[in-house]
């Protein structure tokens, strides 16, 4: 029988190819157990690698070309919502794709499911309790220039402004940038006292570091939506003061179903395999997923998927999650640096 073919699009180059191999070996894990379940529809689940640190454009293509020759039945991975728009209308309506970034939200494009987070589970709560808990009000937003942090940043000055804090200032740089100084100076500059970081992969690391090293850290707090344990890692101890992150994962969790997680990742990959991390895990979630809404519908006809859709769950390192309205409705938790290790500190929600 012919086996279930799937495109994973994951980086493997770029600032977002820090944790590509973390991604890569969870996502093989998932489809390992996939397979020793029975597969989908009784075949065997393969996974198609595609760089999804390429340019958009191009990384699409590549995929709607593996669609287009019946060689893949979906898609799914991580990567950044420019490649997302991208693909996304290139494969709509013609096969299942799920989506494992966190993201800023609105994706309506038919026969697309997502894993993972949006600002209003993830960031408004996050800035709320900072607010509240650490007096954090005034801040200044430091992103990528590109459609996640530009339209995250829009929706978190709308929830500032609601909830009586300010955003004294914004800086966007280009995808691979190494120097941060003029950045620096404007926060300098602006008096915030919390930076919002929605900056990708290696260029949050370089910024880490680079903060560090500027001593605001004794004034300013920083909380990202986008620091996964590689990152956080490569950032080193001396960089990670006072930093806050906030996502449904965090490796460092202490429940049955992660512990469990953790074990078959060691046992599978040992002991030098890339760290655990957000994102990884969401890239074994987004298989796990996928295998369970062509399960549910009996077939990958994408009718049939939707029509099954709210009815879908799916047992992963999180517990037992369902969806609401095509996302995953998930916890999602605040934790803090301690070096390069990551305290959960409470849910969010």
């Amino acid at each position: 029988m012919s086996s279930f073919d799937v495109a994973f699009v994951v980086p493997l180059q770029g600032p977002a190819g820090i944790f590509g191999p973390s991604a890569e070996l969870c996502a093989e894990l998932a489809a390992e157990e996939v397979n020793r379940a029975g597969g989908i529809l009784g075949r065997e689940l393969r996974l198609l690698p595609v760089d999804g640190g390429a340019a958009p454009q191009a990384v699409a293509a590549e995929v709607a070309g593996l669609v287009d020759a019946g060689a893949v039945q979906g898609v799914t991975g991580w990567h950044i919502s420019t490649v997302r728009q991208a693909v996304a209308p290139r494969v709509a309506g013609r096969v299942p794709y799920v989506y494992t970034a966190l993201y800023e939200g609105g994706e309506r494009a038919e026969g697309v499911y997502l894993t993972s987070e949006t600002p209003d589970v993830q960031l408004f709560p996050a800035m709320s309790l900072l607010a509240g808990e650490r007096s954090a009000r005034n801040w200044h937003i430091v992103g990528n220039d590109y459609v996640w942090p530009r339209r995250t940043a829009q929706a978190a000055r709308r929830h500032a402004i609601a909830d009586g804090m300010t955003v004294a200032g914004e800086s966007y740089v280009p995808l691979g940038t190494h120097d941060f100084t003029a950045v620096l100076r404007q926060i300098e500059r602006s008096g915030a006292d919390a930076v919002l970081m929605l900056l990708v992969g290696t260029d949050a690391v370089r910024f880490n570091r680079a903060f560090g090293r500027s001593g605001l850290a004794a004034r300013c707090l920083r909380l990202s939506t986008l620091m996964d344990e590689n990152m956080l890692l490569a950032s080193g101890a001396p960089a990670t003061h006072d930093l806050f992150s906030t996502a449904g994962f965090f490796a460092s969790m202490i429940t049955p179903e992660n512990l469990d997680f953790h074990g078959r990742y060691a046992a599978r990959f040992g002991p030098e395999a890339p760290p655990l991390g957000s994102l990884g895990e969401s890239c074994y979630e987004g298989v796990l997923l996928l295998a369970a809404l062509i399960g549910q519908a009996g077939s990958s006809d994408l009718q049939a998927i939707g029509a099954n859709a709210e009815s879908v769950s799916y047992e992963g390192p999180r517990g037992l999650l369902r969806l609401r309205q095509r996302h995953v409705n998930q916890r999602i938790y605040l934790a803090e640096a301690r070096g390069v290790e990551f305290d959960v500190l409470t849910q969010l929600s």
